[in-house]
């Protein structure tokens, strides 16, 4: 009778001490699927929502009421100082008042601003998706100042992983700007422009690195500005910025420190400069349509305090 023989099981040996794990390979990037990145006129937007929030002195009112889907009218009531030029340190104001009528066309492809005031200003904008690539801009002041009016027209062209734009002015104004990503993160671009009626021109380089929770950039131009900003994303509702201009021409320096803080019904906004500046803006939600704002300024250095509250009705 033969006898069945169970052939040994093959133990698998444990790694050798000392041995190296592992490693994933990182994921290849995809140089010829890069991401689109944002105008060059907006590198520094996460830090101007920071640290240039839209602040005011005196008292403001706002109404807007939406006549369809489309089209709506606005009406702004603004009372307060205005600062006038002086040859003293000291600031000079003058009491002001004005009102200001608005109209508003949005649709997907082409929206209209327009803003005429008590005072004889005239502003418009435009914005116009000639097609999906192609977008057609312009802004317009008129006023009856003279050599005080002005316009422009920027034609925006968008490629999937770049951005290019023309701007054309009064006063013989030519402008153009160009912006690649070179990577998922990194974009890098430049400028040039050339003002005729001035007879001044001048060329500029700037540089953004974005991800989930932070965006640097850096910005230098042959007219003596260096502009450097960072945002730091702490949570989904606060966020931490900070920036440094330096005019190597002027020798002027200037830093900032500032933060954006939403809450679940209003959100705050402030910030600090080496200049003694402290400022703060608030938006409070009291009911749907229903907005209060207050907004405070202080200089240190120049005395100057501003203080400034507002309502806006409708959205």
């Amino acid at each position: 009778m033969a006898t069945l023989i169970t052939p040994p099981t093959t133990a698998t040996a444990p790694p050798a001490v000392g041995s190296t794990p592992l490693v994933t390979e990182p994921q290849k990037v995809d140089y010829m699927n890069l991401p689109c990145p944002i105008p060059y006129e907006e590198i520094h937007r996460e830090a101007l929502m920071s640290l240039k929030p839209e602040l005011f002195e005196g008292m403001r009112f706002d109404f807007t009421k939406g006549l369809n889907q489309k089209f709506s009218l606005s009406h702004s009531v603004i009372m307060g100082p205005t600062e006038i030029p002086s040859q003293s340190s000291e600031t000079i104001k003058i009491p002001t008042a004005h009102y200001e009528f608005g109209a508003n066309f949005i649709d997907p492809k082409l929206m209209l601003f327009g803003r005429v005031l008590t005072d004889g200003r005239l502003n418009a904008r435009l914005k116009c998706d000639l097609s999906e690539n192609f977008t057609l801009k312009g802004n317009a002041q008129l006023t009856h100042e003279p050599h005080m009016s002005h316009g422009m027209v920027n034609f925006d062209y968008k490629g999937s992983d770049y951005r290019t734009q023309f701007q054309l002015g009064n006063g013989a104004l030519f402008g153009a700007s160009y912006i690649q990503s070179v990577s998922p993160h990194l974009s890098l671009g430049g400028e040039v422009f050339w003002a005729g009626q001035h007879r001044k021109s001048g060329i500029g380089y700037a540089a953004r690195y974005n991800t989930d929770k932070m965006v640097a950039t850096g910005q230098v131009a042959s007219t003596g500005m260096v502009a450097l900003s960072y945002v730091q994303k702490v949570s989904e509702k606060v966020s931490l910025a900070s920036d440094f201009m330096y005019n190597y021409m002027s020798r002027d320096v200037t830093a900032s420190f500032g933060y954006d803080y939403i809450l679940r019904q209003c959100r705050l906004r402030g910030k600090i400069d080496s200049n003694g500046c402290v400022a703060a803006f608030l938006e409070e939600r009291l009911n749907m349509g229903l907005n209060f704002i207050l907004s405070a300024e202080i200089d240190h250095r120049k005395k100057d305090y501003k203080f400034g509250f507002g309502l806006t009705v409708g959205e």
